[in-house]
């Protein structure tokens, strides 16, 4: 019995999406087909939690708002990986 997955751009929402390469750790690579999508190339796993989308905004908000380095680092690392 065989299992897929259905991947869709994080950006568009569109499921055509094709391999593009693997990343220097090995990670899978993938290329939205959508010509109207900004998002190049985007990966299921990202090792560090800055590559993953949304978090630049959230960043940014944070320092407007006036948090700290170590309260943004603190609420953007539980946000995105939870404590098991």
């Amino acid at each position: 019995m065989t299992c897929y997955q259905e991947i869709t751009c994080p950006d568009c929402g569109s499921s055509d999406i094709m391999k593009s390469g693997r990343s220097g750790l090995g990670t899978q690579r993938y290329r939205c087909r959508n010509p109207e999508c900004s998002t190049k190339t985007f990966m299921l796993a990202y090792r560090y939690k800055a590559c993953e989308p949304g978090i630049k905004d959230q960043v940014v908000d944070m320092a407007i708002n006036g948090s700290g380095i170590r309260d943004t680092a603190r609420v953007t690392l539980l946000a995105k990986c939870p404590l098991d």
